[in-house]
């Protein structure tokens, strides 16, 4: 019983530390983006997107947050970075902000 516990509180910390992660990269993805694009309709800032979502995975694997990346963690890793890049960037197109 103790043992679970203890694991349990473990596998909590992370997956806080993945989604923080995720969600950090997503904001700072979407401020590499506003700098490199030339616009809204500028597709290079999907690159910094994928360059984002990309970079996590051996991120991860090497700090051995996650050992074994499956196809549910991927996708929840490429939508929680997403989801902050696209309101992130949003809030900076909208509000005229310059860099």
């Amino acid at each position: 019983m103790a043992t679970d516990t203890v694991d349990a509180g473990a596998e909590h910390r992370r997956s806080m530390t993945v989604t923080a992660v995720a969600t950090i990269l997503g904001v700072v993805a979407a401020f590499g983006s506003f700098v490199f694009a030339a616009g809204p309709t500028d597709r290079s800032a999907l690159v910094v997107l994928l360059a984002a979502v990309f970079v996590q995975f051996p991120l991860y694997q090497f700090t051995g947050l996650k050992e074994d990346i499956g196809p549910k963690d991927g996708l929840y890793i490429a939508f929680m970075t997403f989801s902050l890049w696209f309101v992130t960037l949003t809030i900076l197109y909208t509000a005229g902000v310059s860099l």
